[in-house]
């Protein structure tokens, strides 16, 4: 009966629960981030104040404010246009109560950051959009401080670079709102007969009204790689002409393919390129 002798075994005692919940390693909140484009994962150390993914280039969406300190020559810039006055004009319900919830959380008074300063000491007007404001949206006081900044660069004859990243129209301000697109192109085209430069580069998302006008008439048109452009959506396109359409449709890449831009620049490369644009444009002679 030896064949069915019990063993003897070594008994494991599982380790007490709280010892190793403690014993686990502490990842912080956000310190991995995962690529929209690629799907890898990033530590928030790997992508660095340009938050560029390392494996495929995808550009992360940026601030207003970090992306001035990444272009502009530093202590160059001079913000402008920060005193225009909010109005609900044709008083949407809760759309105050919404505009000063954004502020507070983002700290910004608008969609667009514009002003003065230098980029490699070429002095220029430069306007940034800003995605975390409501999308970006195009309001009233987004137009003006447009607006305001061409006229202002056509009277002291600077070029001007706009970084557009923009939902389109704000639907808070109806057609107030799409008045802002006539208006913005109207200073554009006075900026452009004195000739002087104009420069748009689209950021992802680059859409609605903002694509329409603004945006897609620069002298120049730079994009980030992969940075989403176009005007409707889409499944509004899908719908309407009842074709399904090519799966890097309104990248970046896909215009630049069928002559929409000029040129996809990876975002540690823009400075440079605007420089050189600058240069060429100026014909060498820089601002002291």
């Amino acid at each position: 009966m030896g064949l069915f002798k019990k063993r003897d075994y070594i008994r494991i005692t599982p380790l007490n629960k709280s010892v190793q919940e403690s014993d686990k390693p502490h990842v912080p909140d956000g310190a991995w981030e995962k690529c929209p484009s690629c799907q890898k994962p990033l530590h928030r150390k790997e992508l660095g104040q340009e938050r560029t993914c390392q494996h495929c280039g995808y550009c992360f969406r940026l601030g207003a404010y970090d992306r001035l300190d990444m272009m502009m020559d530093e202590g160059t810039f001079q913000e402008m246009f920060t005193d225009i006055p909010f109005k609900n004009q044709i008083n949407f319900p809760d759309y105050d109560e919404k505009i000063k919830d954004v502020r507070e959380k983002t700290g910004l008074d608008e969609a667009v950051v514009t002003g003065i300063g230098c980029i490699n000491n070429y002095k220029v007007a430069i306007g940034v959009m800003d995605s975390q404001f409501i999308m970006g949206s195009m309001s009233h006081i987004v137009g003006e401080k447009i607006t305001r900044l061409v006229e202002l660069a056509t009277e002291k004859k600077l070029p001007v670079i706009l970084f557009t990243a923009s939902g389109g129209a704000r639907m808070q301000e109806g057609i107030i709102s799409l008045m802002q697109m006539a208006k913005i192109s109207g200073a554009i085209k006075r900026h452009s007969e004195s000739g002087l430069l104009y420069i748009t580069v689209l950021t992802d998302p680059t859409t609605g009204g903002v694509t329409a006008s603004f945006a897609m008439q620069g002298d120049i048109i730079l994009a980030e790689p992969q940075a989403l452009i176009g005007f409707a959506g889409r499944r509004v396109i899908e719908q309407t002409i009842r074709q399904t359409l090519p799966d890097d449709f309104q990248r970046a890449e896909f215009l630049l393919e069928h002559g929409f831009i000029d040129k996809i620049v990876a975002r540690k490369e823009l400075k440079s390129t605007l420089s050189t644009l600058l240069l060429l444009h100026s014909g060498g002679e820089g601002d002291d």
